[in-house]
C-alpha cells in the first residue's frame, strides 16, 4: 500500500500556512502541527481523546479552521497537533469537501453523493 501527500493551505485569524498533509482514511479528524496552528491564531474549543495505532489514549485540543486543497475548500475541525504529532488530512475534512481517498490509485477523487427527493413521481400528497 503507498502513501499519498497533499499540499494544502490553512487559514486562521492571524494569516495563513502551506501545510504538507498525509492523507489517513483512517483518521477521523485532520491534524494540524504545532508551529502552523500557532502561526495561524488558532484557539482551541474543545478536547477529545484519540486513540493512537499503537492503542494508547492521548488527549488533544480541537479548532477549527479553512483549508483549502487542490479538489476544494471550506472550514473544517482540525486537531491542534502537539511537539511529535504527524499533519494528517483527516475522513471529516475529506467529506465536507466531498472527496474521497482512492486506495487502488492513491488520488483523491469527487464522492458519488446520493441526493432523495420526496416526490419524485408526483406522489408526494
Amino acid at each position: 500500500m503507498g502513501i499519498t501527500h497533499i499540499e494544502g493551505r490553512v487559514k486562521g485569524p492571524l494569516g495563513e500556512e502551506v501545510v504538507r498533509f498525509l492523507v489517513d482514511s483512517g483518521a477521523t479528524y485532520t491534524v494540524l502541527p504545532e508551529e502552523a496552528w500557532k502561526k495561524i491564531g488558532l484557539s482551541p474549543l474543545r478536547e477529545h481523546e484519540f486513540i493512537l495505532a499503537d492503542g494508547t489514549a492521548v488527549k488533544r485540543k480541537v479548532s477549527e479552521c479553512y483549508i483549502s486543497l487542490p479538489q476544494g475548500e471550506s472550514h473544517t475541525p482540525v486537531v491542534l497537533g502537539e511537539a511529535g504529532d504527524y499533519p494528517l488530512l483527516g475522513v471529516v475534512t475529506l467529506e465536507i469537501l466531498g472527496l474521497v481517498l482512492n486506495p487502488f490509485k492513491r488520488t483523491l477523487q469527487p464522492m458519488r453523493m446520493l441526493l432523495l427527493h420526496h416526490g419524485v413521481h408526483g406522489n408526494d400528497h
